[in-house]
C-alpha cells in the first residue's frame, strides 16, 4: 500500500490487491472517506467511487476486521469462548436493579466480568451490584450464552 498527501484534502491510500485489482481510499480532513475501484480493463477508471461519513466509515471497518477493531467483540479463542461488551440503555428493565437479579450466569453460562460506568471499571462485579442506564457490561462465554445476555440486558 502506499500513501499520498493531498494538501489541504486528506491522505490519499492506493492498494493492488493480489488479483491485481485497484483500490483507493481518500481519507478527508473531516474524518470522511472516498472509496475508489477502478476498472481491470482501463486502470486509471474509476468503476465505484463511494463517499462515507466517518461513522460509515467506522462501521466498514468493523465489518472488514471484527477481530481488530469492533467495538463489541473484545477477543475469540480456540476455546469457542468470546467476550463483548453490552451496553445497557436508560430505558432498560434492569437500570436501578441488582445485577444478581438478572440471574445471568445461570440463564446463559455467561460470565460478566467489568462493568464500565461513566470513567470507571468495576471488576468482577457481584450479585448486589446495582445496574445503571448506561453502564457497559463485559461479558464473557460461548457465542450463544453471549447473544442470549444480549437479548435479556435489552429488555426495557
Amino acid at each position: 500500500m502506499s500513501s499520498t498527501p493531498l494538501p489541504g484534502i486528506g491522505v490519499r491510500y492506493d492498494l493492488t490487491t493480489r488479483e491485481q485489482r485497484r483500490l483507493s481510499v481518500v481519507a478527508h480532513r473531516d474524518g470522511s472517506r472516498t472509496l475508489s475501484a477502478y476498472r481491470d480493463d482501463d486502470p486509471d477508471a474509476c468503476a465505484l467511487s463511494v463517499r462515507l461519513t466517518s461513522g460509515e466509515a467506522d462501521t466498514l471497518i468493523d465489518a472488514l476486521m471484527p477481530s481488530h477493531r469492533s467495538p463489541n467483540l473484545l477477543s475469540t479463542t480456540e476455546l469457542g469462548l468470546v467476550a463483548e461488551r453490552i451496553e445497557l440503555s436508560a430505558t432498560s428493565h434492569w437500570n436501578g436493579r441488582l445485577l444478581g437479579d438478572t440471574r445471568m450466569r445461570t440463564e446463559t453460562g455467561v460470565s460478566i466480568v467489568a462493568v464500565l460506568r461513566l470513567a470507571e471499571a468495576t471488576p468482577s462485579p457481584g450479585p448486589a451490584f446495582r445496574l445503571a442506564g448506561g453502564d457497559i457490561l463485559i461479558v464473557i462465554g460461548t457465542r450463544e450464552g453471549v447473544e442470549a445476555a444480549a437479548v435479556i440486558l435489552g429488555r426495557e
